[in-house]
């Protein structure tokens, strides 16, 4: 576990050394959330009606911005290969390489989720939810994204592929953290329970899966 926590750590450090590929998330995000009023117009209701659907879909764009390089300059630089003949089983590297991006991608876009909320008129009652939802959704996120970064590494083209391989299975995901959401604000709690569990066994089904798929395509591209 010692071992497991230095890579962690590392991969916090790197990504936190790099903040311009934090900045472009963001930005992302927030653009893409600020233009939404623009094209819709000035009807308010509308755009809280809306509001927890831009929202998740804004952020899971913005996600996949980084997703790209997950793999890709430890391939480069010859560190796979060592991490492939070292001691540590593979799937417990990507699980930390999915956790750090969990953390400084997924987790900065939930941050500031509440105030780009503010642009879209999202009801009061819904924010806290959206929050929720998205804290437990983003797990999915990432660790389902890093088996599309490892079947992509070879790829000139990974930006794109990884979209169209990820974006399908993300649907689960996004449907049910809306629903949670909009159930909320509505007489149907049971309902948003309903959501907010089917979304948590998402997510946990995906930290399982996701890394022991992950190192087997590794090992394909890589082998």
């Amino acid at each position: 576990m010692r071992a497991w926590a230095a890579l962690l750590g590392r991969e916090l450090r790197l990504a936190w050394r790099s903040g311009s590929a934090i900045g472009t998330v963001l930005g992302f995000y927030a653009i893409a959330v600020a233009m939404m009023p623009v094209a819709i117009g000035p009807d308010l209701n509308l755009l809280a009606r809306i509001a927890p659907g831009v929202l998740w879909i804004s952020m899971m764009l913005a996600a996949l911005l980084s997703l790209g390089r997950l793999f890709e300059r430890d391939h480069e630089n010859g560190t796979l290969d060592l991490w492939q003949m070292g001691v540590m089983p593979l799937e417990l590297v990507v699980t930390a390489k999915a956790l750090a991006h969990w953390m400084t991608t997924c987790l900065p876009l939930v941050v500031i989720t509440p105030v780009l909320g503010l642009f879209l008129n999202i009801e009061a009652g819904a924010v806290p939810m959206v929050v929720v939802t998205m804290l437990i959704g983003t797990v999915a996120i990432s660790f389902l994204g890093a088996i599309a970064a490892a079947l992509t590494l070879r790829s000139r083209r990974g930006g794109v592929l990884i979209a169209l391989l990820v974006l399908p299975i993300y649907v689960p995901t996004l449907i049910y953290g809306i629903a949670a959401t909009v159930a909320s604000t509505t007489a149907l709690g049971e309902a948003a329970i309903s959501s907010l569990a089917m979304l948590g066994a998402i997510s946990l089904i995906a930290t399982i899966v996701g890394p022991v798929a992950a190192a087997a395509a590794l090992r394909v591209q890589t082998g």
